[in-house]
């Protein structure tokens, strides 16, 4: 076999492995605040404190966006949304929901596969179940548990707003995009 076939096949084996084990299920903690993170076994207050902060920094950066508050609060339920850093390229106002916990992973097991603090969020068709800024839904419980590397990627940054119905159901994108404040 030519040099450059082994090459292609090895890199696409390593490819194969590689988003196999991104489905691996791997050990992730859930929690809504830092008194229940630091009343988990295993784990300090000052390594809570820190992923909570993690995690309120990530916040503003993959919060799903809406141009209204109504909009955001028809995916995310009354008094669940607050105003975003950002404004609308025109100026306006953007609403992000609140966050409603943390899932802190890199922690655990050794860092495997690096996954990061980020913060969570439920929305009004499931209030129970705990999702990422990109929607995956990790779980309805806290503590430590099992949830899949695939759903624990980083959620990506939220360049756009999203229309009623974006959380929970299929996003869609608005044409315009907004900028940070201050930045």
């Amino acid at each position: 076999m030519k040099r450059s076939k082994s090459l292609t096949l090895a890199l696409m084996s390593a490819s194969v492995l590689s988003i196999a084990a991104c489905d691996d299920p791997q050990d992730v903690a859930i929690f809504e605040n830092v008194d229940q993170c630091s009343s988990t076994e295993g784990f300090s207050r000052d390594s809570c404190e820190v992923n909570l902060r993690q995690a309120q920094f990530e916040h503003i950066r993959v919060a799903p966006k809406y141009n209204t508050r109504a909009d955001c609060e028809a995916d995310f339920g009354a008094e669940q949304c607050e105003v975003a850093p950002q404004t609308t390229t025109t100026g306006g106002s953007v609403f992000m929901p609140l966050m409603m916990g943390y899932m802190m992973g890199s922690m655990l097991g050794g860092n495997r596969g690096g996954i990061s603090t980020q913060p969570l969020y439920r929305s009004v068709d499931d209030g129970k179940t705990f999702r990422t800024g990109d929607n995956r839904k990790v779980g309805s419980k806290t503590g430590v548990s099992k949830a899949s590397g695939r759903i624990l990627r980083a959620p990506s940054t939220k360049t756009r707003t999203v229309r009623r119905g974006g959380f929970g159901a299929s996003a869609a994108r608005m044409g315009g995009g907004y900028r940070s404040v201050g930045g």
